[in-house]
């Protein structure tokens, strides 16, 4: 370890600051400084010393440049151990710089900031200090980097216990953590121009976001946890998540109670939030092995959830539950009838969780508030194969207003018409092959995942748990033949959903005639693999 004599301190998050630097003054420790940071720390009767004086030239082209100079990357890069650099640096007068303090130009902020304009974008675009960061993480053995403000206070520690000096362990800890900043970093930047457009001549500018995949994708994760195995005892696990997460969802949620996450709960939670964010009004979602086994609606968490179970209460048995309202102690106490995985929503109360802490190893998982109508727009959905990735736009297609097509004889009834309007939202959510039967407000029967859509109608019927005579049918894609159709119409099915485009729809849609089925295409498929 090395003492620590000098540091640079230029930051554009000046949290913390003024006390990290009065810290390091009380040790001794000098301070270089840049602009606004110098001024602050000037102000709070901190001796700083400006880069300027250092360097010998001033902040130049709109500081732009100021810290990009031998004396002071050679004051950080030289490697103290070397007979070599240690002689150089003397020879040129290098002091050595041995604790960097810096955060970058506020770039994500800006660029986030409605009618940000590509030159503001541009000169929030941080040179130095990336540059400086680079280069005391490179020399971690001797230099000390800090770009998170939460980890002033336990160098300050560290130098009050160590007499002024910062262990090597620590030092590459900080260096990791500073690499991994400006790897972030610079993938904002590469993203944000890589939606950038230039026309005219001379050329103008702008950023113009889409859809579009970008030619290099960045993706940052922070890890969230490690899990203590994957989808199998075998496989290790852990669980990441975006620097910003679309809320709500599981990386902005907070565990109330219950065992560790695992790899599976992690999944089919995620499946139950998707899918009670389709409801408005209240509902319940029972997830197993990642597909809904019941979901209903209801005036009441109660009943939803009720109605959920009694769709398939065998394999409700394990499950994990989604509810789109906040828990109450009738709900609760539903809940604690059978044995389940794990209960995401968006809030427990205090008497709920005392009515539920028998169950010690339930997971309760809090989402907070939601909005009145939860984004389900703007995220990828992303899957890895083998040496590669496949990304795509989520899933969030919707029935828009007079996008359904009557093509049978006899069109749905209006009671006929809510339950297919409630079955086409479980149905993108289900593994295809999927049927589901449905009423207007629960689910009824689930064939999920076959490799033949009539194998789904069959699976659907003998799951159900109540007379499927007068219920609806959604099918994920269409029907390539006659026979799903005529199952269905052997169960009492009385209108089908689904999107059509066969080459054989003329005869599904005869089929259902030759049934008195009323049947509607979409014009969207929902296939989820």
């Amino acid at each position: 370890m090395a003492k620590v004599q000098r540091a640079l301190i230029s930051v554009s998050d000046k949290t913390g600051v003024v006390e990290f630097a009065k810290g390091l003054a009380s040790l001794g420790i000098e301070i270089i400084s840049t602009g606004g940071t110098a001024k602050l720390l000037r102000e709070a009767g901190i001796q700083a010393k400006e880069v300027s004086e250092i360097t010998g030239f001033p902040e130049m082209l709109d500081g732009r440049v100021k810290t990009l100079h031998p004396l002071i990357h050679g004051a950080i890069l030289g490697k103290r151990s070397d007979p070599l650099h240690r002689q150089q640096m003397e020879q040129h007068k290098i002091i050595p710089i041995d604790l960097v303090a810096i955060n970058l130009y506020p770039f994500e902020q800006a660029t986030s900031r409605e009618g940000c304009t590509f030159e503001e974008a541009i000169e929030n675009i941080d040179i130095g200090g990336p540059a400086m960061i680079r280069s005391a993480s490179k020399n971690f053995p001797d230099v000390t980097v800090l770009t998170d403000p939460a980890d002033y206070g336990l160098i300050l520690q560290e130098l009050h216990a160590n007499r002024g000096e910062v262990t090597e362990a620590t030092n590459l800890r900080l260096a990791q953590k500073a690499f991994r900043h400006t790897a972030r970093y610079d993938g904002l930047i590469s993203t944000y121009l890589a939606e950038c457009k230039g026309e005219g001549e001379p050329l103008a500018i702008s950023h113009q976001p889409s859809s579009a995949f970008p030619a290099l994708l960045n993706l940052q994760w922070e890890k969230v946890q490690d899990l203590r195995y994957g989808e199998n005892p075998h496989q290790r696990a852990a669980f990441y998540r975006e620097s910003d997460p679309i809320l709500p969802s599981l990386p902005g949620s907070v565990q109330r109670q219950g065992k560790e996450l695992s790899f599976n709960n992690i999944l089919d939670l995620d499946a139950a939030l998707t899918l009670a964010l389709e409801f408005e009004e209240p509902a319940a979602i029972i997830i197993k092995h990642n597909n809904p086994c019941g979901v209903a609606v209801a005036s009441s968490l109660l009943e939803a959830y009720r109605k959920a179970k009694a769709t398939d209460p065998v394999s409700a048995f394990g499950g994990v539950v989604g509810l789109n309202r906040v828990v109450d102690v009738e709900a609760a106490r539903e809940l604690a009838s059978t044995f389940l995985e794990a209960v995401i929503a968006p809030g427990f109360s205090q008497e709920v969780l005392e009515a539920l802490s028998a169950r010690k190893d339930l997971r309760l998982i809090e989402t907070g508030p939601w909005p009145q109508r939860p984004s389900t727009q703007g995220e990828w959905d992303m899957k890895r194969v083998r040496g590669g990735i496949v990304v795509q736009d989520r899933d969030t297609g919707i029935l828009e207003e007079g996008g359904l097509k009557v093509v049978s004889q006899r069109p749905p009834t209006g009671q006929e018409m809510q339950a297919l309007r409630f079955a086409w939202k479980v149905i993108k959510h289900i593994k295809s092959n999927a049927i589901l039967l449905a009423q207007a407000d629960q689910t009824i029967g689930v064939g999920a995942g076959q490799m033949s859509r009539v194998d789904s109608v069959k699976i659907a019927v003998m799951k159900a748990q109540f007379p499927t005579q007068g219920t609806v049918l959604a099918s994920d894609a269409f029907f390539p033949f006659r026979d799903g159709v005529d199952e269905a119409a052997k169960a009492g099915v009385t209108a089908i959903i689904q999107p059509g485009g066969s080459v054989r729809d003329a005869e599904v849609i005869q089929a259902a005639n030759e049934h008195g089925l009323a049947m509607v295409f979409t014009g969207m498929r929902h296939f989820k693999h």
